[in-house]
């Protein structure tokens, strides 16, 4: 079996291609790393990236070639080269050259230590500022909202055990937040400090424009993390405090409209007159509305035939293999 997978999604870098696997093979060759393969992955290029990939593929048998028809995404190219990936470990890179093939046997001694993910932070980095900004931003969100102490969400260099990326599905741009699904899951995830090169080839393809749909993709991840298999203790929850808010606010409300009668008061409170009573009745039909969303949720958990379960097997004494389990 196949010891270590190199997945390497690429867009637009046929200048950096032949001089990154050269590192990678130096640095597994000098570590005694074998056997290994690396799986390039041609996201839609437009230029002659796939020309070089070929090239490669046919001069050296470790190295494996995917083409995509048109440009999918990142974590569409991830998915595909983890799911021909033989390794037992598998390790993510950008095939830019910022990332340093140098930084992967502390990333295996410290998967050794006991780890499923380590992630890399490039604690320096050589980025311009509209690409630094941006990813400092939503890192800080992420860490909030994911209870995850990570530095570094958008770095791309980070190793994985293979059983890991078994209980993951990727879709849409939910790449970046593979440790925080895998964390969900059980798995132990670390991060270590990786140095960073800056860009000498090739445009950078990220910026202020993916914080949007960035945070739409957090939203979620929290969703699925923490309420995909109880979402009515969020979304009943949720209805449960407008219901009770609504509540409140309409007895007050109920209760001022008949003391200003019972007293005889000169500006007696009139109902329709008032925002605040509308406000009320909206709370309450919002509750009622979440609360019901959150059963007819429950209800399509519940009978969704959906294969995988809620939980994440570590070990057995069983001959049964984890895999099999699933």
């Amino acid at each position: 079996m196949t010891q270590l997978s190199f997945v390497i999604p690429l867009l637009n870098e046929q200048s950096t291609l032949c001089e990154l696997v050269d590192r990678i093979e130096s640095v597994c060759q000098s570590n005694a790393i074998t056997p290994f393969e690396i799986l390039l992955i041609d996201d839609g290029s437009s230029d002659e990236s796939w020309n070089e990939i070929e090239r490669l593929a046919k001069s050296k048998s470790t190295v494996h070639g995917i083409r995509f028809r048109r440009n999918f995404g990142k974590a569409a190219a991830l998915s595909a080269g983890f799911r021909q990936a033989t390794g037992k470990i598998i390790i993510t890179m950008d095939a830019d050259l910022q990332d340093d093939p140098k930084e992967i046997p502390r990333m295996l001694a410290k998967l050794d230590e006991g780890y499923d993910v380590v992630s890399g932070w490039k604690q320096r980095r050589f980025d311009p500022w509209h690409k630094r900004w941006p990813s400092k931003v939503f890192n800080g969100i992420l860490r909030y909202f994911s209870r995850l102490p990570l530095h570094d969400f958008n770095c791309g260099f980070k190793a994985y055990r293979k059983d890991v990326l078994e209980e993951i599905s990727l879709y849409g741009e939910m790449h970046r937040f593979i440790p925080v699904l895998a964390a969900a899951r059980g798995f132990r995830v670390a991060e270590i400090t990786v140095e960073h090169h800056p860009r000498l080839h090739g445009q950078s393809k990220y910026g202020w424009s993916r914080i949007p749909k960035g945070l739409m993709d957090l939203a979620t991840v929290v969703f699925l993390t923490r309420f995909r298999y109880r979402p009515q203790h969020l979304l009943g929850g949720l209805g449960g405090c407008l219901l009770l808010l609504g509540s409140v606010l309409l007895v007050t409300l109920m209760i001022a409209w008949v003391w200003t009668r019972a007293i005889g008061s000169q500006t007696p409170i009139h109902l329709h007159e008032r925002a605040s009573f509308f406000v009320a009745i909206l709370l309450i039909m919002l509750g009622i509305q979440s609360f019901a969303t959150g059963l007819l949720a429950e209800l399509l958990v519940a009978n969704s035939g959906n294969t995988r379960p809620i939980y994440s097997i570590a070990e057995s004494t069983t001959t049964t293999s984890n895999h099999n389990l699933h």
